[in-house]
């Protein structure tokens, strides 16, 4: 894992992602700074922190576009695979690589936090829940670029599929009040809710098999196709249930406390949770590839 770390560390800085990230995260940061804190001369720096979850939601895709697919194009991926690393360690080492090199963008808030206590003392626990969240909330962008780009050879293609991604994310409590909670039911009125399960996810199993066969067997297909089978199978099921579960499940939900010095244990752990969930995918991915 030290190996592909310190591989992926040095990448960053030997072609332009790196400096692209820094410079357009640390440009947009300032300007945010500029306009919150110090326009309206307050130490508050919530508002920084909700705008920077934006920004990120575009630059991440950046920043982990090609840490699997370019191996992928370049037929390098063969050589790693087949290297005496566990795909565990390959995963973590380019996790921990772009983390780092996101971690430098967001110590640029600290700095941000001394100048505005040369004004006034500031809240430094609510300014450390502000940045303990941002760096959580990115951990779990990170890990689903990284999943994202492992399912195609395309920059661009994983940079596009990722940033679509996390903008459901960031926006799935919107999400769960626009679809009808009751739409199974409507096609179904007749048939109780176990007959509308079941008929629901034979129809999704059988699509997901369709497609998994005649577009190459992908891994990624079966990954969606496993999803697909749980979202229809609670609307079939208890539709009612799926505004206040996609709430739950809103990465934008659960980080706005934190700009608010609002820390919650069960808010850090579904960040970690969503960390490792989409690193043992990434992993499930590579398994699938080593083997093919």
């Amino acid at each position: 894992m030290g190996a592909v770390f310190r591989r992926e560390t040095l990448s960053y800085f030997t072609s332009p992602i790196g400096y692209i990230f820094l410079a357009a995260f640390y440009a947009f940061s300032a300007f945010s700074f500029a306009s919150n804190a110090l326009q309206y001369s307050t130490t508050k720096m919530d508002g920084l922190f909700q705008q920077l979850m934006i920004i990120l939601i575009v630059l991440i895709p950046i920043l982990t576009m090609r840490t699997l697919s370019e191996d992928k194009k370049n037929k390098t991926d063969q050589c790693l695979l087949t290297a005496p690393v566990s795909l565990g360690g390959i995963v973590a080492g380019k996790f921990l690589a772009a983390f780092l090199i996101y971690i430098l963008g967001v110590a640029i808030t600290l700095v941000y936090a001394i100048v505005v206590s040369a004004f006034a003392a500031p809240d430094w626990s609510v300014i450390f829940g502000n940045i303990v969240g941002l760096v959580l909330v990115g951990g779990a962008f990170i890990a689903v670029g990284i999943f994202f780009s492992s399912l195609t050879e395309n920059q661009v293609v994983s940079a596009v599929i990722s940033f679509i991604a996390l903008i459901a994310l960031y926006m799935l409590t919107t999400i769960g009040e626009v679809i009808p909670s009751d739409f199974i039911e409507d096609l179904m009125p007749d048939l109780g809710p176990v007959w509308r399960t079941v008929i629901t996810e034979a129809l999704v199993i059988g699509l997901t098999l369709g497609i998994f066969f005649l577009f190459g067997k992908k891994a990624g297909v079966l990954i969606f196709g496993f999803i697909a089978m749980l979202v229809f199978g609670v609307f079939a099921a208890k539709g009612e249930l799926m505004p206040m579960i996609f709430e739950k499940l809103s990465f934008w939900e659960r980080y706005v406390g934190f700009t608010y010095g609002l820390f919650d244990m069960s808010n850090a752990l579904f960040f970690i949770s969503a960390m490792v969930v989409f690193l043992f995918l990434t992993v499930r991915v590579l398994e699938k590839r080593r083997w093919a």
